[in-house]
């Protein structure tokens, strides 16, 4: 039997309080029908937000406005649905936790990790990101195995799927656990450790915005992870049926590349040519 790590177990544990907490709100969606009907009646869908999440999701601070991938996806989804989009922000420790309250009726972004899946329901991949790292400019590794090392030090925000990657694939090497992605930056920054594990929408922008932290490695084999959106889990399945045959439709029409490669030239400087064409979104 697998062992949660901390995050994991709070994480799940909190949504597991809050499906029991809010079993009135639960028997009343399922008394009237399933999420999609709910948010055609009230003509409302309501999507979770995290600020100061670029190039994911992005708040202007002065104006409250909202922008990123994922806000681009929702505000398109509104949209097809003919629908008002209405956002709540939130953070990605009390996603789960919200979509069981119903405050929500989706989040976008989400890894569907074994523990996730036995709380909430995912959709098919919003797209397909790949690992990489932002590594001391000093480091040579260039494959995962190198990674795995006794004289290498990886650092990653307790919990992440960076961590249960690294801690699956590199057993030998020291891990440095942090309570933030940004405080691991700032080890290999400070060059408390090697490199940090993010995918690459995040480690690219990270090294555009600061150069001086270090260089972009993208371990060999690519390995890939899905962004996915998390539901609410229903016996009714027809909300979940119809985001995945609108994300068919997103994919078809290469919208998705769009939305991805705009948000980054725009909220992180980082311009399509500078995407390695191993990563393919």
């Amino acid at each position: 039997m697998k062992t949660l790590n901390r995050r994991e177990f709070l994480g799940c544990s909190a949504a597991l309080l809050a499906s029991a907490a809010c079993s009135v709100t639960a028997t009343a969606y399922a008394q009237s029908g399933s999420t999609l009907d709910a948010i055609r009646k009230s003509q409302v869908l309501k999507i979770g937000a995290v600020a100061d999440g670029e190039p994911n999701f992005h708040k202007d601070h002065t104006t409250g406005e909202w922008s990123g991938i994922y806000i681009d996806f929702a505000k398109r989804l509104a949209s097809s649905m003919n629908v008002q989009l209405r956002l709540y922000e939130t953070t990605w420790g009390n996603a789960i936790l919200d979509l069981q309250s119903a405050k929500i009726d989706l989040f976008l972004g989400l890894n569907p990790t074994p523990q996730r899946m036995a709380v909430i329901d995912f959709t098919d991949p919003l797209y397909d990101n790949a690992y990489s790292l932002i590594a001391n400019k000093s480091f040579t590794g260039r494959t995962w195995g190198d990674l795995n090392q006794s004289g290498v030090t990886i650092a990653v925000d307790v919990g992440s799927s960076y961590d249960n990657l690294v801690t699956s694939l590199c057993p030998k090497a020291k891990i440095l656990r942090f309570e933030t992605s940004n405080a691991a930056t700032l080890a290999v920054q400070t060059r408390r450790a090697d490199v940090q594990p993010l995918v690459i929408t995040l480690a690219a922008g990270t090294i555009k915005k600061n150069p001086d932290i270090g260089k972009l490695v993208i371990p060999q084999p690519v390995k890939l992870t899905s962004s996915c959106a998390g539901v609410r889990k229903e016996p009714d399945k027809a909300w979940l049926n119809y985001l995945n045959a609108w994300l068919k439709t997103m994919h078809q029409s290469d919208t998705v590349k769009n939305i991805v490669f705009s948000n980054m030239d725009r909220l992180m400087g980082v311009k399509p040519a500078e995407i390695p064409a191993v990563v393919q979104f």
